[in-house]
């Protein structure tokens, strides 16, 4: 039998999260920003590569997790325009929640479909909720991110609810040592 996540709280969390990426994605506001400045608003804890480690604690929760955009997307149709995408791996210490992965692709999938994660030759099968999808089998979630520790691209293939294809491509680059710091951060 495979186990799938619960969505309920998921799209709440996604949706702070994305809100707290699009802030950490801003560096001209991080730069700016105070030392100390409101927990809400994400601390770049380091840059590695191609990921940033980041920590927040909306609503008084703390929340790590490592950040990345794509290194290249296409679509098909080719110039399809959508919002910038993002996959997060995201630590819930309150939750217990540990090294859960999750992408906003930057369109409302379509209804009722499933995205894959790939690396190498090994799918993952991703449930989807909106512009949010997650890993559906929360058993292969320690899987997906081991080979993402030890790989060097990761592809993200999704529909939208237009029937747009989408590939994002994102490098593993830094991935292992943004997750390191992350965790260390919400131990």
């Amino acid at each position: 039998m495979t186990a799938i996540r619960s969505g309920a709280a998921l799209p709440v969390v996604f949706a702070a999260l994305f809100g707290i990426a699009s802030a950490a994605l801003s560096s001209a506001a991080l730069a700016q920003q105070p030392k100390g400045a409101g927990a809400d608003q994400p601390n770049l804890l380091g840059q590695y590569g191609d990921w940033g480690a980041y920590a927040a604690s909306p609503a008084g929760k703390k929340v790590c997790f490592a950040l990345a955009k794509p290194k290249s997307s296409k679509t098909d149709p080719a110039g399809r325009k959508r919002d910038p995408a993002y996959m997060f791996i995201s630590t819930r210490p309150a939750e217990q929640v540990k090294n859960e992965v999750s992408v906003i692709i930057g369109y409302p999938f379509k209804a009722a479909s499933d995205a894959t994660a790939e690396i190498g030759n090994t799918k993952f099968a991703m449930y989807t909720q909106n512009d949010g999808a997650w890993i559906k089998n929360i058993g292969e979630e320690a899987r997906l991110v081991d080979a993402m520790r030890k790989g060097a691209d990761l592809t993200i293939k999704g529909t939208s609810g237009r029937g747009t294809q989408s590939t994002d491509q994102y490098s593993l680059k830094g991935l292992a040592q943004a997750l390191d710091r992350a965790e260390q951060e919400c131990r």
